[in-house]
């Protein structure tokens, strides 16, 4: 994980941690203005030619900003090394074993159709470059859980996925009282919650919090979805179902 990519001067670490330097293609206005006109998504090149116009924010390794360029790059990582799409990598590795029947990988509109928010039948999930997942709260839940639980990592490789960096203080709306970055996971403390280690996610019509609170009596995960952009809601009413444990 250490060892810099063939033709570049980052790692497999510094790509899951978001301290390669890559910028990241939801900073870009005409992604924006393209999505919401409802546009064919873009080719790769024409994407990374927007985003990288400009080069890389910072040396690997000399700072932290949130990068979808470079989970897309880790998720033809992963298709390579297992000569499949992601979405069969993760049917076959995860879902399966797990049994979380309601996940998908959405590649088309007719798969957002089916989706709880009305606005989702619009949109295309290819805009999504890195991949996109669908499936209930339950689901998700028992996905992160599986992972605190042992279920899918070796004791290794989940100690180096919780190895955190700081990135700040509270931030305004939001429960998070400190906030950190590990390996795909945000990884902080929120009010009244302590330590919550997960992720939330948003998109044109829908937002998501997922986490695990390992410091509430009986340490628990909880998925909250609900419509709009604000992500703080999911996070609020996932921090508060934790303090009612």
């Amino acid at each position: 994980m250490d060892i810099p990519l063939v033709g570049h001067n980052y790692n497999l670490r510094q790509l899951l941690a978001h301290t390669s330097g890559l910028p990241d293609y939801g900073h870009l206005e005409e992604y924006h203005s393209a999505v919401a006109k409802k546009e064919p998504p873009w080719s790769r090149e024409r994407l990374l030619g927007l985003a990288l116009d400009k080069g890389q924010l910072f040396e690997p390794g000399q700072g932290w900003s949130y990068s979808n360029i470079g989970y897309m790059f880790v998720r033809e990582l992963i298709e390579e090394a297992m000569e499949k799409p992601l979405g069969g990598v993760i049917s076959d590795m995860i879902c399966k074993p797990l049994r979380l029947t309601s996940i998908e990988f959405a590649e088309t509109r007719k798969q957002f159709e089916r989706l709880n928010w009305d606005a989702a039948a619009d949109y295309n999930p290819q805009w999504v470059y890195h991949g996109c997942l669908t499936g209930t709260a339950s689901d998700a839940a028992r996905l992160l859980h599986a992972i605190f639980l042992g279920d899918l990592l070796r004791p290794d490789t989940f100690n180096q996925m919780l190895d955190a960096r700081s990135v700040g203080g509270p931030i305004p709306d939001r429960p998070w009282t400190t906030c950190g970055y590990s390996l795909g996971l945000m990884s902080g403390a929120v009010d009244g919650a302590g330590k919550a280690v997960g992720h939330s996610g948003g998109g044109p019509f829908s937002v998501n919090a997922v986490y695990h609170f390992p410091d509430v009596p009986d340490p628990i995960t909880i998925a909250c979805f609900t419509d709009g952009t604000d992500e703080g809601v999911a996070e609020f009413a996932a921090t508060k179902l934790a303090q009612d444990v």
